[in-house]
């Protein structure tokens, strides 16, 4: 297993699932695709020491969605406010590439994780991959929610039958802001549209 190989050659990192970080009530959720191999999977924190996390809790501290300095540590003590993160993928895939069992294996974590958070209103995917899996998570299928950067969604719940918008972004990865398929202006409209939905 690819984990385990990284355990191997290096012993000092995180190199296990990667728990959600943030409040569990809070009404705004953020799904990613996997911890990445040089952030999450090495800190324990999701999108925390690589260049995606840079630009995520960058883009948290400047709409309210956190508080504190962002270090690229887990223990630089930034706390979100009224937001949480979690990813379809609980542990480092090779080549940043999920299988279609991996992703099958680890949506029960996901489905509950949606089970839990009761107050959440608000789902930012980060990428395709994500609104799939989290369309997925509540038995939609995705053939239904064609994926647009800024396209939103309404979707039931099916276990509380609540509405639940679902916001579209490109991935905030190096290859999407090194590419211009990302800009920090577009990322910073998700969030600043989900703050104006969360205020109404």
């Amino acid at each position: 297993m690819y984990r385990h190989e990284l355990r191997e050659r290096q012993p000092g990192w995180h190199n296990a699932p990667v728990a959600d970080f943030g409040p569990r009530n809070a009404r705004l959720l953020i799904v990613g695709l996997a911890p990445g191999r040089m952030g999450a999977n090495r800190t324990g924190r999701p999108f925390t020491g690589d260049d995606a996390g840079r630009l995520l809790y960058a883009t948290l501290a400047e709409t309210g969605f956190s508080r504190g300095v962002y270090d690229a540590r887990a223990d630089d003590g930034v706390a979100l406010v009224d937001c949480r993160i979690t990813n379809v993928l609980r542990c480092v895939p090779p080549g940043n590439k999920p299988l279609p069992a991996e992703l099958s294996a680890c949506r029960p974590f996901l489905e509950a994780d949606l089970r839990r958070l009761r107050r959440v209103r608000l789902i930012v995917a980060l990428g395709r991959i994500a609104h799939e899996g989290v369309l997925r998570a509540f038995s939609l299928k995705p053939g239904g929610f064609p994926f647009a950067h800024g396209r939103e969604h309404e979707i039931v719940a099916n276990t509380r039958n609540k509405r639940i918008i679902l916001i579209d972004s490109y991935h905030c990865s190096r290859l999407n802001t090194n590419t211009g398929a990302l800009t920090p202006q577009m990322f910073s409209a998700i969030f600043a549209r989900a703050r104006e939905i969360l205020e109404k």
